[in-house]
């Protein structure tokens, strides 16, 4: 599964999705799970243009979900057309990291 992450700095998920330009992506191997960093992206997006999420999705189309800070509506339909699932979340990149391959991790053993 390959993850990306809204970061201004690649240690804080801090960047709304939609002003997404900086982007760090990570490669979770979930068979023998292990995480690691593939790459920093960017993204060149104009501040003060309201609807560029299709730019931020061209540059992670190899990815399966994004972590961001926040992202709206429109957005969110987006990625879903592109098999992308967006994921709210705060704080620090590896806890995010973290707090999300624990939910991956637990819902594979829910059983329903």
């Amino acid at each position: 599964m390959r993850i990306a992450v809204t970061s201004s700095d690649g240690e804080n998920v801090d960047l709304h999705f939609g002003k997404g330009n900086s982007l760090y992506v990570y490669d979770y191997n979930e068979e023998n799970e292990d995480l690691s960093f593939l790459e920093h992206r960017t993204v060149a997006i104009e501040e003060d243009k309201k609807e560029q999420s299709y730019l931020i999705i061209k540059a992670i189309e190899d990815c399966d979900v994004v972590i961001c800070l926040e992202f709206g509506f429109k957005a969110q339909i987006k990625a879903s057309e592109a098999n992308i699932k967006l994921v709210r979340e705060e704080g620090t990149v590896k806890e995010a990291l973290d707090s999300y391959i624990n939910h991956v991790n637990f819902m594979k053993n829910v059983k329903i």
